[in-house]
């Protein structure tokens, strides 16, 4: 009798952790986390409540800077050889 006891206890213990484990795992599923799967980034639950940002389309070279002043350094090279 004893023997079939330990048995009810055991079963009940692994069909609590079994419940607590299927629950952890359900409340996971439900959140809504940010993901990113296949290098695609998919957007949590909450997007449609998001604030919108917004950055403008910048030059289309990036070294415009550096294009100009490297085209005024040989001008004036060119001036001060010439001179």
């Amino acid at each position: 009798m004893r023997q079939s006891t330990m048995k009810t206890i055991l079963k009940s213990r692994s069909n609590r952790a079994i419940a607590f484990i299927a629950c952890g795992i359900g409340a996971a599923s439900l959140t809504g986390c940010q993901v990113d799967v296949g290098g695609q980034t998919l957007p949590s639950a909450y997007y449609l409540q998001d604030d919108i940002q917004y950055f403008p389309a910048g030059p289309e070279f990036k070294l415009s800077k550096e294009a100009a002043a490297l085209k005024a350094y040989k001008k004036e090279m060119a001036e001060s050889a010439s001179k």
